[in-house]
């Protein structure tokens, strides 16, 4: 049998449907454009693609769906991003035709910029992530609307917990036109609604930091001052895989935090941070350095002088690159911390040992799952007694290494 004529086919993905097309090495067109519904493609795509083909689409809302659809089909499938492309390609006319040979043409000669396509936990847990960030915002929006009611009307509210079950009487009696009595009492139900849903999330994120890849991986971001339990399954979501960064300075680009700079002839200057890279990263990186800052001596150590010579909001940025380029060390290397206090370490991890139950769902005491996160660590053999509040946690001994 005569081999086939390798094909380069561009897909301009929409919402609904698929703009198809093709050209050959000498980028010639062999596949004129075509528009396929979506619901119709995975039958289009099985008959009319070949096994020589390659295939490029943007990272788009479907993108995933169609490599995972399109990657048993053909020999290769590149995933690119679009503003990447658009400077490649920037064009007065557009079109979804003209879009789809250009995608097809820049890959027939090897311009497109791929984009790393994350396997399949690491989109679970990115989803899930994203949802969750939902349901904090919608949280946050309706609890700002009733703050707001209270500061139009010049309200003090009582001590504690405004939002509380223990407060609803005081809501109930406030003095409020019909209307606004409605909208608080709506927005205290979704607040009530809300509170299980996320308790909820974080109950599954939890029990994913326990399944691998990545239960191999926490330990060594929950060690770090600052990170919690939900930043740290942020954080490696985000980062997917840390074999994919060769320097600690690409993953502070992938984050978005580092400096721009225009050095041309005479010129140099640098700015701000950049921005370009995965946002949920950069948040959790700035929030998790003001924790580090107010709680940790060696970070505060750092924070403070920095603050006094460029301001605050400045040195926190600052402060989160650097905690994302121990990030890398300690991902990369799989070691601990070189700064790392095994006493408090071994507070976080009986820490989250007790919000995720392992009593009852791994059989272990927090003691003992403490113990197995510092021996894969290899840090605090010698530890036998953690201080956790009031009460004193016995460790079990260290496993000697053989």
């Amino acid at each position: 049998m005569t081999d086939q004529p390798k094909r380069y086919v561009g897909l301009d993905v929409h919402k609904n449907y698929v703009m198809v097309g093709a050209v050959n090495r000498l980028q010639e067109m062999v596949l004129p454009p075509r528009k396929v519904g979506l619901a119709e493609f995975e039958d289009w795509a099985t008959k009319h693609l070949r096994s020589t083909d390659e295939v490029v689409l943007e990272a788009t809302t479907n993108a995933w769906y169609l490599y995972d659809l399109l990657e048993p089909l053909v020999k290769r499938v590149v995933v690119c991003h679009p503003p990447q492309v658009k400077l490649i390609a920037a064009a007065l006319v557009k079109t979804d035709k003209k879009d789809t040979m250009t995608l097809a043409k820049l890959l027939a000669v090897g311009m497109i910029p791929p984009v790393w396509v994350p396997p399949a936990h690491v989109r679970e847990l990115r989803a899930l992530v994203s949802h969750r960030q939902r349901l904090i915002a919608q949280q946050t929006r309706t609890k700002n609307r009733l703050r707001s009611l209270l500061q139009r009307h010049h309200l003090v509210p009582p001590d504690g917990d405004l939002f509380s079950q223990t407060q609803r009487d005081w809501w109930a009696k406030l003095d409020l036109s019909p209307s606004e009595k409605l909208r608080a009492r709506q927005d205290l139900i979704i607040l009530d609604q809300l509170a299980p849903l996320i308790t909820e999330v974080d109950t599954e994120i939890g029990r994913l930091s326990l399944v691998e890849p990545w239960a191999d991986q926490t330990p060594y971001l929950l060690q770090l001052p600052g990170i919690g339990l939900i930043t740290a399954m942020t954080i490696l979501g985000a980062i997917g895989e840390i074999e994919r960064f060769p320097t600690a300075k690409k993953l502070v680009g992938y984050a978005g935090l580092g400096a721009r700079i225009h050095a041309s002839g005479q010129t140099h200057r640098t700015g701000g941070i950049t921005k370009q890279g995965r946002k949920e990263l950069r948040a959790v990186l700035i929030e998790a350095a003001w924790i580090a800052v107010r709680y940790d001596q060696h970070w505060r150590e750092q924070f403070d002088p920095l603050a006094d010579r460029i301001g605050r909001q400045k040195a926190i940025v600052a402060i989160a690159r650097k905690l994302l380029v121990v990030i890398w060390h300690v991902l990369t290397a799989q070691v601990a911390d070189r700064k790392a206090q095994p006493q408090q370490v071994a507070r976080y991890f009986i820490t989250w040992g007790r919000q995720l139950r392992v009593k009852s769902t791994l059989g272990l005491k927090a003691s003992q799952f403490a113990r197995q996160q510092l021996d894969r660590l290899k840090l605090g053999q010698d530890l036998e007694r953690v201080a956790y509040g009031s009460v004193t946690y016995c460790l079990p001994p260290a496993k000697t290494t053989p």
